[in-house]
């Protein structure tokens, strides 16, 4: 007859191999448990590769980057002056393309009563400056216009660019006039130094962001102007013109203001064109 220590060891084994197999479960499932997560994380991780790839392949239709759904085009978000809010320097010459071409070159010609001024423009780095000064040279916007601001101190640039500064004389708003819409300025030269050498042409502005127009600039010598401005391309030909119109000097009319003055060697854009783009 089995001895009741004997019993007892028997129950003690039987007690220790059954919570031995309940471990021994439990370790499975915990593996098991474990292999699903690690399965699924790796699922999710290619999901979410694949989706990335194909949304860096594609490009975002949003417009929030700027490029339109095809490439070769911008959204240029013009900013259109309220009819109650333009003043009578204001000229309407409706909307340039929202969507124009950001590929190739092209070729400015202003001809002017001296002779003619050219510059190379990249529409890479100025989209909807380019396709706002085509669209103001289809609609005959510089005809006929003066330029009418002159610095020779401080700054060295011809201004021009007012549909205002026509006519026989000067006038007192000459510098106020332009399109009836504005735009975002454009490739800033934040890291040139001097931000605006001699042969650039910029974008003039009220000093507000987005609040370039029709005015440019001609320098024609570096000129220490804080970065704000557009940097709309560079001379090719008739800086030399450019040049003996600052030598004349200017009258002095904006001294108390934004400095100098009408140039005296009257300088008028009898017209200005933009060439078709080239590669």
């Amino acid at each position: 007859m089995t001895s009741t220590r004997e019993r007892q060891r028997a129950a003690a084994r039987a007690r220790l191999e059954k919570e031995m197999a309940e471990r021994a479960a439990r370790a499975r499932k915990r593996r098991q448990t474990q292999a699903i997560v690690g399965a699924g994380a790796v699922l999710l991780l290619v999901v979410a590769g694949t989706v990335w790839l194909a949304s860096s392949l594609v490009g975002d239709d949003s417009g929030t980057d700027n490029v339109a759904e095809g490439g070769g085009q911008v959204q240029c978000d013009w900013i259109e002056i309220p009819a109650s809010e333009r003043s009578p320097t204001t000229k309407d010459v409706g909307l340039p393309a929202a969507q124009p071409g950001n590929t190739g070159t092209q070729t400015m010609t202003i001809t002017t009563n001296l002779g003619p001024i050219t510059a190379r423009i990249d529409r890479s780095a100025v989209p909807c400056t380019a396709a706002s000064f085509t669209h103001l040279a289809e609609q005959n916007f510089f005809d006929n216009t003066k330029c009418h601001r002159l610095v020779t101190e401080g700054i060295k640039v011809l201004q021009c660019g007012d549909p205002s500064a026509t006519g026989d004389g000067w006038r007192e708003t000459d510098g106020t006039g332009g399109p009836s819409f504005r735009m975002a300025e454009e490739n800033l030269p934040t890291e040139m130094r001097p931000p605006y050498p001699e042969g650039v042409i910029a974008m003039a502005n009220s000093g507000q962001p987005a609040s370039t127009g029709s005015q440019f600039f001609i320098v024609y010598g570096d000129s220490p102007l804080d970065p704000n401005y557009t940097v709309l391309g560079t001379v090719t030909g008739g800086m030399d013109i450019v040049k003996d119109v600052a030598e004349a000097g200017d009258d002095g009319a904006f001294a108390q203001q934004a400095g100098g003055g009408h140039p005296k060697k009257e300088v008028v854009i009898t017209d200005l064109t933009m060439s078709e783009p080239t590669a």
